[in-house]
């Protein structure tokens, strides 16, 4: 059935070709200078068209390419540049954090520092303090003692009812201090 059918359709090519012959006529006089006529004006168009046709598209072709090498360069060199500003970056990164702890040690050195001159600074006004009570309370014992001589003396003369002499007033006042001392 295929075999019919693909005949059928090569007929139908054959009677067609002869029609479309028949309706416009083949003039085999003037077909051999149609012919020279079309290959002559092909080859003109070939020699002055064609050729700088593709002279100009070889160019653009050529334009094309170096285009292209010149993006694959360019790319390239992106990537390069690229890692070296990662490079700079993880650099600038890692001095800063080197920066940062040594700051942040000198920070610690100068508040131990600070600490240290504090405390010794409280350890001198501490000191100075103890000393002023020192004096202070030194300084009430003798008034103390003076006042106790003073009340004994006073005391001993109401009592004995006589008038001391200056000589008995010290001395009582030092035997008292005495006493008190001890």
């Amino acid at each position: 059935m295929n075999h019919v059918f693909l005949a059928n359709i090569g007929t139908d090519l054959s009677n067609a070709a002869q029609s479309t012959g028949r309706e416009f006529g083949v003039d085999w006089h003037h077909f051999f200078p149609q012919v020279v006529s079309f290959a002559l004006v092909a080859t003109l168009l070939y020699f002055f068209a064609y050729k700088r046709i593709l002279g100009v598209l070889e160019e653009r072709r050529q334009r094309i390419a170096e285009g292209l090498a010149n993006a694959d360069r360019i790319k390239a060199e992106l990537a390069r540049t690229e890692a070296a500003r990662q490079d700079v970056l993880s650099q600038a990164n890692t001095q800063a954090n080197k920066l940062i702890e040594e700051a942040r040690a000198a920070a610690a050195r100068v508040q131990e520092q600070e600490t240290q001159k504090a405390i010794a600074a409280a350890e001198q006004i501490i000191a100075k303090a103890r000393e002023a009570a020192a004096a202070d309370h030194a300084r009430m014992l003798t008034d103390l003692r003076r006042e106790v001589g003073r009340l004994v003396v006073d005391t001993t003369s109401k009592v004995t009812g006589k008038i001391l002499s200056n000589d008995d007033q010290q001395r009582l006042a030092s035997e008292t201090s005495k006493q008190l001392a001890a």
